[in-house]
């Protein structure tokens, strides 16, 4: 049976590369695993430009972007990491440089994206501007489907939020899109995978019933809910009480830090100061 292949052009706009670091720790399926073996059986992932981990650079590298968006339109995955600048036509963010002119992140998100098959907005800032975009945010960074939409793209936008996001929820994504395509993720409104942000953080944490009771914590490391130090987690849409992190280890509120909501639109602008009780009000 001959394998599909699915060529991933991965850009990193204004980030910390966070999102790179948790999605290359993924343990199952581990990295190596998820870049050269099939993943689905018959499907898989081929690496075509990931600036942090390849070995090429210069105009070549730069060539492989241009020769992607021209030969395999339709054909590839895009995926962004960080937000996009825009600000004077995109000075502030770039990648490289062909015949002497400088390659922007906005230009280069625009012209691949245009003819992905999809794009995937990975992390927060990739999604909605994440802490690139706070204010007062003078390189106007913004996230993937807000560049789209005034472009005018109309190529399908994937979020997988999170500062950073779970490896699972990039790989899970990736699985679903290879096995039974991108019509088969049922996307909230804003753009999430339902399976793995389909429930508030609330609903599942350890420390729920704590919260039923009224048994409040008043300080970091009191037992007790923490609401009162500024958990997000009542409006928080992410299954990681279910996932954890770290191969199951551990996760925010087991570290005893309250949920910041760090897969929601609003972050950080709308979501601060952190360690201070927020109120449905505050959200308005």
């Amino acid at each position: 049976m001959s394998t599909k292949e699915y060529p991933v052009i991965w850009l990193q706009g204004a980030g910390c590369t966070g999102c790179s670091v948790s999605i290359l720790n993924a343990v199952s399926p581990k990295i190596q695993n998820l870049l050269l073996d099939e993943l689905v059986p018959g499907h898989q992932l081929r690496l075509l430009f990931h600036a942090t981990i390849m070995a090429g650079q210069g105009e070549p590298a730069i060539k492989v972007l241009k020769d992607t968006e021209k030969d395999r339109k339709g054909g590839y995955i895009l995926v962004v990491e960080g937000a996009v600048p825009t600000a004077e036509n995109g000075l502030y963010g770039g990648i490289g440089e062909i015949d002497g002119k400088h390659v922007t992140i906005v230009q280069s998100v625009a012209d691949l994206g245009k003819s992905a098959l999809l794009t995937i907005a990975l992390g927060t800032c990739a999604a909605y501007g994440g802490i690139p975009a706070a204010k007062p945010n003078p390189t106007l960074c913004k996230g993937v489907q807000a560049v789209f939409d005034e472009k005018g793209i109309e190529t399908q936008v994937v979020n997988i939020p999170g500062c950073p996001p779970h490896p699972e929820w990039f790989t899970g994504t990736i699985s679903v899109i290879m096995f039974s395509g991108a019509e088969a993720l049922d996307l909230d409104d804003v753009g999430r995978p339902k399976l793995f942000y389909g429930k508030l953080v609330h609903e599942n944490c350890p420390r729920r019933a704590d919260f039923d009771k009224g048994k409040f914590a008043e300080k970091l490391g009191d037992a007790g809910c923490l609401y009162q130090l500024g958990c997000r987690g009542h409006y928080t849409y992410a299954d990681c009480p279910l996932r954890q992190w770290n191969n199951g280890v551990n996760w925010c509120v087991r570290a005893g830090s309250p949920c910041l909501g760090c897969v929601e639109p609003e972050f950080p602008d709308g979501t601060s100061p952190i360690y201070e009780k927020i109120t449905f009000e505050d959200l308005k």
